[in-house]
């Protein structure tokens, strides 16, 4: 099952209810909505923006399938601090929608945007919109008609569409709330061609307070006089947006660590990055960890840095004869025919990189993060002396999971081979396309050259004609194309000129590049100019997950790359 599944069962339905204004007239819909769906089937309500003093979230509660569900569960952010920091806001909208699905196990989540404010803030709708996309929901967005002419709604309407497409996710139908009498035909009339289901609902005062049931009773009644629940969950279905956002992304990777939990080593226990990550992984139970390295001193450091789970892990000293002597035997058997002695392994032990590749060898870690302090080939050159390559891989390549806006794309090779030949080319890209495999894209393979389709002549095409060529051969169902320009394997319209009539070209999304050079470079363009996150590299071909990390490495570049270390030890 993929990755994408959230929680790996049948993910629940949603629906996002995003409004410019977010006053009364949306929370008629809301409530309205969420009383619907909960006597059609069982639904639960999420808020992503949510000040903790507020009742409406209460209130929608009530009126949902999980009457008794702790509104704090439901809400991720406080509104002063959302758009401060986007990113994290984002990320407190997943968990918060993954606290309800695991606690009410619902048919339907119902996401209420946020709250109307005082403080005009430009960059609300957005976030909202941003995380409807992260949650892979459409959006049903309402639109009040007070000191509006239908003409002015409309444009209003398809100023909030561009902001919400824009953003990755898709636009289910409008509901135009605040209407008097006489309001609604002529709305009706201006709307019908209008591509998307449109609803007018009339103008009800709506109140939070316990005892105002009557007040929400008549908002009810009027919202179910004016719109058909079930033709909104048609428009919903139809709707349904296929994007997988950077952020959703991450989190669906550390869902996907957590769920079936693998042992991964740390050998750069003195790095402070390392053991920010370490905490921050420990703290939420995604993977098991060992720290390489003296636990007094490490915790002793981790106390400094305010970090409260470090304990959780389990510590590796180097001088432990207990795991040295065992070691050193068996990288004596393994490296016999080098002529490796015991004097020599001891020696080649005293570097962290070759002595925590040695506890995946022995099976203690089922994968292994290093780099934040060590060179690529510290830590590449241990891992293929002594856990070595895949039974028919020739050779390791290194690719990077590139999330853009709305989808992950796979570069490579970006970290290994400097410049290989056709043969070499070819094995890179079928090892391409399986680790997109794994990480739930389904692979396009684009192989990358100055020329498409026999538009330039050299023997750089040459070598990516014959790669092409035996890339084919090799794997006679792998959608591929080559040689192929960047622009003509990115964009459709391109291709239509460049490459017409081919399937795959404008359509790739594993792009393996001609050279080391080539494809360094181009990640990292990629990545600086398009704000495209970069997680990897992923180093592929190994018989155990062994990843590298950049020496510039974030600490939230670590966690994913631990995280998509503990994934490949799944398979």
């Amino acid at each position: 099952m993929s990755i994408w599944d959230r929680r790996y069962t049948v993910s629940p339905a949603s629906i996002t209810i995003i409004s410019p204004e977010a006053a009364n007239g949306r929370n008629v819909v809301a409530y309205g909505l969420v009383k619907a769906l909960a006597s059609r089937m069982k639904t639960t309500v999420v808020r992503p923006i949510a000040c903790h003093k507020e009742m409406l979230t209460s209130t929608l509660i009530a009126a949902s399938s999980s009457p008794d569900l702790d509104p704090d569960v439901c809400r991720g952010t406080c509104p002063c601090k959302a758009t401060s920091n986007e990113e994290q806001t984002r990320a407190d909208a997943l968990a918060a929608y993954d606290r309800v699905v695991a606690q009410t196990n619902p048919d339907m989540v119902l996401v209420v945007g946020s709250d109307h404010s005082k403080v005009f803030d430009p960059a609300i709708i957005q976030l909202n919109a941003a995380i409807a996309a992260d949650l892979r929901s459409p959006v049903l967005l309402v639109v009040c008609t007070i000191g509006r002419e239908p003409k002015q709604v409309m444009k209003t309407v398809q100023a909030c569409r561009r902001t919400i497409e824009a953003s990755g996710t898709t636009l289910a139908g409008v509901v135009v709330s605040g209407c008097e009498e006489g309001q609604k035909q002529p709305l009706q009339d201006f709307f019908k061609d209008y591509d998307r289901p449109c609803w007018t609902v009339s103008k009800k005062a709506f109140d939070t307070d316990a005892e105002a049931d009557q007040v929400r009773n008549d908002a009810y009644k009027a919202f179910t006089e004016d719109v058909n629940p079930d033709e909104v969950l048609k428009a919903v279905e139809e709707a349904k947006p296929r994007v997988t956002t950077p952020v959703a992304f991450q989190n669906d990777l550390l869902a996907k660590a957590k769920a079936n939990k693998k042992t991964i080593v740390l050998p750069e226990g003195g790095e402070d990055r390392i053991i920010k990550a370490a905490d921050y992984l420990l703290a939420r139970n995604i993977v098991d960890l060992i720290i390489v390295g003296d636990k007094d001193s490490i915790l002793a450091r981790g106390k400094e840095l305010g970090l409260n789970n470090l304990d959780k892990a389990s510590f590796q000293p180097m001088d432990d004869e207990q795991v040295l002597a065992p070691m050193v035997e068996r990288l004596c058997q393994l490296r016999a025919k080098k002529g490796m002695t015991p004097e020599q392994a001891r020696k080649q032990l005293a570097d962290p990189s070759y002595f925590g590749t040695m506890l995946v060898v022995l099976g203690k870690a089922d994968g292994l993060v290093s780099g934040s302090i060590n060179s690529t080939a510290n830590t590449v050159r241990p891992a293929l002396q002594v856990i070595k390559t895949k039974p028919g891989a020739s050779l390791v390549s290194g690719a990077f999971l590139m999330c853009f806006p709305d989808h992950v794309a796979v570069f490579a090779d970006c970290a290994i081979n400097l410049n290989p030949s056709s043969e070499q080319l070819a094995d890179i890209a079928i090892q391409s396309a399986q680790t997109a495999r794994s990480f739930g894209v389904d692979p396009r393979v684009g192989m990358l050259s100055y020329s498409t389709l026999g538009s330039g002549k050299g023997p750089d095409v040459d070598l990516v004609e014959e790669a092409t060529r035996l890339a084919k051969e090799k794997a006679p169902d792998l959608p591929i194309v080559g040689p192929i320009q960047f622009d003509a394997a990115w964009s459709p319209t391109v291709a239509a000129t460049k490459a017409k009539g081919d399937p795959v070209a404008g359509k790739v999304n594993v792009f393996v590049f001609p050279s080391l050079s080539a494809g360094n470079i181009g990640y990292k363009a990629v990545q600086r100019t398009s704000g495209a996150l970069a997680i990897g590299p992923v180093l592929q071909g190994l018989n155990k997950p062994v990843n590298d990390l950049s020496r510039g490495a974030l600490v939230a570049d670590i966690i994913n790359t631990v995280a998509l270390t503990a994934v490949e030890a799944q398979d």
